[in-house]
């Protein structure tokens, strides 16, 4: 029986509070001298729907991720960040974001196995070899960016060639945002061999702070954002053609379309039991520690919306 309470929305007054986005999971918060407060919910997106119920510990879990990554990829890349005075807040510096989304595949997984499928051999511009199996891995990494969509809509697959043609990205931007994706793409990889995963795809997003630096925003290498299989039995499972075992939010796309779900107009969203998102909450708790080998400690959950505010005008109230 679910005991926890979630967090679903919050309503906050921070001090030099501009403006609040919400987006289908994060909250941002600006401030002013250019400062963000991103609080990550416990709500859950799938087929770019929201569902009616929040799971417990999922937005701390996320953020938690996030920041760990982020802190073992600064060296290569610099980021938003600043700090995390809660579980589920991240502080750090207002970016102007790029209007697209860095998506980078290491197998035919996904999205791209789908259009491969279809008989597609190109992705954004990218072409795909001939002769591969669902999962296989790319001879090198392609990058297939996606434009970022707006309220309502799917994002988008869109070519290096239509971006520069369309003015989204300066050719000398993009070649930065580029080497910055291989880069974080390589770093993850190997943190996910060290944990006994295989980093498949993810995406990443990035911004230009007030004084024109390119920057690393939003989450990075969490189970929404990106795809992992264990390692553990990958090429025996390749060889009997078997599905490959998935670490990421999959099995809650897989779910929904058992009971008849997928975004589709006219479709509503399937009744989730109290079992069923106390389920979710422990399927996320071990993605967790799998992805970062730690064990996982839950947060106080009794008032989450006051905890929140505690910690952020505490940690505001020292700078």
């Amino acid at each position: 029986m679910l005991t926890h309470s979630t967090l679903t929305d919050t309503n906050f007054e921070f001090p030099g509070q501009n403006s609040i986005y919400k987006g289908k999971v994060r909250e941002v918060y600006s401030l002013e001298n250019d400062l963000l407060v991103m609080i990550a919910t416990d709500r859950l997106s799938a087929f770019d729907v929201v569902m009616p119920k929040g799971i417990p510990f999922k937005g701390q879990i996320l953020n938690q991720i996030a920041t760990k990554m982020m802190r073992a990829t600064e060296d290569l890349v610099p980021n938003w960040l600043t700090d995390t005075p809660d579980p589920n807040v991240a502080v750090g510096q207002r970016c102007t974001p790029f209007k697209v989304e860095m998506v980078i595949r290491g197998y035919l997984s996904g999205h791209a196995a789908r259009e491969y499928k279809a008989g597609k051999r190109s992705i954004c511009g990218v072409p795909m070899p001939n002769g591969m199996a669902e999962n296989e891995a790319f001879p090198n990494p392609i990058i297939t960016p996606a434009t970022k969509a707006e309220k309502g809509n799917h994002d988008e697959d869109i070519s290096r060639d239509e971006i520069l043609t369309r003015g989204l990205v300066s050719e000398k931007d993009y070649l930065i945002l580029e080497d910055y994706t291989r880069k974080l793409f390589q770093r993850g990889s190997e943190i996910a061999t060290s944990r006994g995963l295989i980093l498949v795809d993810t995406k990443y997003e990035f911004g230009k702070t007030k004084e024109g630096k390119i920057v690393l925003i939003d989450e990075i290498h969490t189970p929404d954002s990106s795809r992992y299989f264990y390692a553990d039995g990958y090429e025996q499972r390749q060889r009997s053609g078997e599905p490959q075992k998935q670490l990421s939010k999959e099995f809650v796309r897989q779910w929904l379309i058992q009971n008849g779900f997928q975004g589709l107009e006219g479709q509503s969203v399937p009744h989730m039991s109290e079992d069923y998102i106390e389920s979710v909450s422990q399927r996320y708790i071990e993605l967790y520690e799998n992805i970062t080998g730690e064990n996982f400690v839950k947060s106080d959950l009794s008032d989450i919306n006051s905890r929140i505010e505690t910690n952020v005008l505490e940690y505001l109230s020292h700078l």
